[in-house]
């Protein structure tokens, strides 16, 4: 149940009217009679006001905006269909018609819009085994939010073809309108993600030059509805793939701030997983803020406790502690604290141990090639700093321990490596969604910086050592 303010000052008066009729009712009259109304009223006033205080929790309704806004743009790689035996996605697969007759080496596939609502309803339907939904649940992790998913099969998936025609170009189709039919939808060319990343790009008019718009099915209010979001497709010549985003971002206002909202890194126009916030500040300032990550506004401070896209709201939490007694992986914050096994000594690392020194915390894993390309750089500056002043962890997440061990050995790595595992859950904690992932912690334990890489992160390093 939920009050407004009117709500409260009504409960107040009729309670506070109720509790003197009871006591009347009771005969107490006189000096202890009076004394007792005064103390009724006292406790109902302290439980209203209670009650109102603990009420910290505000949600904010969101509108959709087309492009990036103020966030950093992130592609996921485009996968086809596989046909191999065994295959527990294999019933999940979409039939689709209409493919161009004159294409070859053709390959099909879906675009999900929200993977958890497709998950749910393939197990729900039997597409999936109950042992495959446990494994995905285990591993992604993920806990399934029954309120926030619909049991009836909607459209949540987005069907695509690409294949060489006639004239040897690889072109794309996409049934925009969710049909499973491609002949009413438009062939195109993705443009290269090389033009795409090229900083002098304008992105806003390539992106709104080569966006389609879709169609696609959702939960919105405890009802299906049809809703369209905005498709980018990229083609990356170096790893021979497509890549995709969905180029929206959401706003919303606090007490005249404008807030930014980016939803799964611009993978899913969803909120299965991220929840970014960023505030323009008066000096032009551009600041990030991720799911329970702390923000700033007037004189306040919130907690980002995500976007609910039933209800279409931004919901924060007003938080009444001293901000340095706070753990948290924003900047400005007290780093959250962990142990873990040294992957080489086997000996307990204990984050609290590395006060009163720099700390770099590197979240990475061996199958990520920019992690690879970085450890050169960390080989160079673990090399040549003085360690009585700065230490490097390695958090290593999804490697087997055979190819950490490959890796340790070919890049000669020597400081400590930690496997986040279910049982020490520090990458769950920190709630790592890409990779690397790095935090330069200050000698108090506060987070100074986040994810600085290469010269970057060396400059800064040897400033803050020789200062």
């Amino acid at each position: 149940m939920s009050y407004n303010k009117e709500d409260l000052i009504w409960y107040r008066v009729e309670k506070s009217k109720t509790t003197f009729d009871e006591a009347k009712s009771l005969g107490l009259n006189g000096f202890w009679g009076d004394l007792q109304k005064i103390l009724l009223l006292i406790l109902c006033s302290f439980i209203y006001t209670f009650s109102y205080s603990q009420r910290s929790t505000i949600e904010l309704p969101i509108n959709s905006k087309f492009g990036f806004g103020p966030f950093a743009p992130n592609m996921i790689g485009l996968q086809p269909y596989s046909k191999t035996d065994n295959n527990p996605w294999e019933k999940t697969y979409l039939n689709v018609t209409g493919i161009p007759k004159n294409w070859e080496n053709v390959k099909i596939g879906d675009i999900e819009t929200n993977k958890y609502q497709s998950v749910y309803q393939d197990y729900i339907s039997g597409k999936i085994t109950t042992q495959w939904y446990e494994l995905l649940q285990k591993n992604w992790p993920w806990k399934p939010d029954t309120l926030r998913l619909s049991k009836k099969p909607i459209k949540s998936k987005i069907a695509f073809a690409y294949g060489v025609d006639e004239n040897g170009e690889t072109r794309m189709i996409i049934d925009s309108n969710n049909n499973l039919d491609f002949s009413d939808d438009n062939i195109i060319t993705p443009i290269a993600y090389d033009i795409l990343a090229n900083p002098a790009a304008d992105t806003d008019v390539l992106v709104k030059k080569y966006t389609v718009l879709v169609t696609y099915e959702k939960l919105f209010e405890n009802k299906i509805i049809r809703d369209s979001v905005p498709l980018l497709v990229s083609f990356y010549k170096k790893m021979n793939m497509f890549l995709y985003n969905f180029p929206i971002h959401f706003t919303t206002n606090l007490q005249g701030t404008k807030i930014d909202i980016c939803s799964d890194e611009f993978c899913s126009p969803s909120f299965n997983k991220s929840t970014k916030l960023a505030l323009l500040n008066d000096s032009i300032e551009k600041k990030s803020t991720s799911n329970n990550e702390y923000i700033s506004i007037g004189k306040s401070l919130y907690l980002n406790k995500g976007v609910n896209p039933i209800k279409n709201v931004l919901i924060l939490e007003k938080v009444e502690t001293d901000q340095s007694r706070i753990e948290s992986t924003k900047v400005g914050f007290k780093l959250i604290s962990f142990k873990g096994i040294d992957f080489e000594t086997k000996r307990m690392i204990n984050s609290d141990s590395y006060l009163g020194k720099y700390l770099l915390i590197d979240f990475w894993g061996t199958w990520c090639n920019p992690c690879i390309h970085e450890l050169p750089i960390l080989k160079e500056i673990y090399g040549n700093i003085d360690k009585s002043k700065f230490e490097i962890i390695g958090i290593v997440v999804d490697s087997p321990v055979e190819t950490l061990r490959v890796m340790m050995d070919k890049f000669s790595i020597t400081w400590p490596q930690v496997i986040s595992d279910s049982n020490n859950q520090i990458s769950n904690s920190y709630g790592v969604q890409s990779y690397p992932t790095t935090y330069l912690i200050d000698p108090n334990g506060i987070i100074i910086a986040k994810n600085l890489r290469g010269i970057e992160l060396k400059n800064k390093i040897n400033e803050l050592i020789n200062q």
